[in-house]
Formats: structure tokens, C-alpha cells, sequence
């Protein structure tokens, strides 16, 4: 049976939308087989979504210093629903930030912690001007998350 990758990423710019597509090329690899990927934007994401995938990752825009409404929003519907059959749930974020991320990422690792979830690896903070590298971190991630769950190493 395969396993489950949901990736939950706000994306309302094409700058953001490239790392979304990103992220969804990377878990999508074609040398990873046993996954199956589910992306969605966090308003049409929710509890059903979280309990049925093996690993998420997050994707958000820093917003006045904080996550983005949208992933918040994904966040409030699924906390207490999910909090209690989820925990351990392996998880990883990125963030679009035009500034630091540091509040962004603080928030996150907050409401992360709250539910139980373990990290994967440290939050990906994508800083100051657009870069075109940037899309290529993202789809690694991607890449890293599906594979760790292939192997059996998530």
C-alpha cells in the first residue's frame, strides 16, 4: 500500500505558485514509487486530509510577520480534530519571505508543537528578493519528504 504525501501550500502569487508546482514536482519524482501526493491550497484543505497522509509539508508567504491567513485558517480548522490521532505525524515547511520569516516560522513551529507533529528538518526559509533558486529548494524538499517516506525512513 502506498504511502501518503499531502502538501498544503499557499500560493497567491506565480512566483509562489512556481514553488507549490515545485514542491509537487519533487515528491512526484519519478524514482519514487510508492507515494501518492495530494496538493492542496490551505482553504480547501482540512481534518479528512490530515488523516489520511503519512507526512505533510507546509508551504506558506510571510505575512506582516506571520503566516499566512490562509494556512492559519487550515490550521484552526484542523487542530482539535485532528490533535489526538495524529501526533508524530512527520512534517516540513517552507516559507516565501520577504523579509526574515522569523515570525512566520516561530508561528508555525508553535501550532507544530501544539499538535505533535516531528520535524523532518529545519523550516526552509526563503529570504529577501525573488531567486529562481528558490524553486529549486522547494522541489528538493519535495523530493527529500516523498523519498524518506518511500524508504521508510519517515
Amino acid at each position: 500500500m502506498n504511502k501518503r504525501l499531502l502538501i498544503v501550500a499557499h500560493a497567491p502569487s506565480p512566483n509562489t505558485l512556481k514553488l507549490r508546482a515545485a514542491a509537487e514536482r519533487g515528491a512526484r519524482h519519478p524514482d519514487i514509487e510508492a507515494v501518492d501526493v495530494t496538493v492542496k491550497a490551505p482553504l480547501d484543505a482540512g481534518p479528512d486530509d490530515i488523516r489520511a497522509c503519512d507526512a505533510i509539508l507546509l508551504g506558506t508567504t510571510e505575512n506582516l510577520g506571520y503566516m499566512s491567513g490562509a494556512l492559519k485558517d487550515f490550521f484552526d480548522r484542523s487542530y482539535y480534530p485532528v490533535l489526538e490521532e495524529k501526533q508524530g505525524l512527520p512534517c516540513a515547511l517552507y516559507i516565501r519571505a520577504g523579509r526574515d520569516g522569523t515570525g512566520t516560522r516561530r508561528a508555525v513551529e508553535g501550532i507544530v508543537t501544539g499538535l505533535r507533529w516531528h520535524w523532518v528538518q529545519e523550516p526552509l526559509t526563503l529570504r529577501g528578493e525573488w531567486q529562481e533558486a528558490f524553486v529549486d529548494q522547494v522541489e528538493e524538499l519535495g523530493t527529500y519528504m516523498a523519498a524518506a517516506l518511500d524508504s521508510g525512513i519517515i
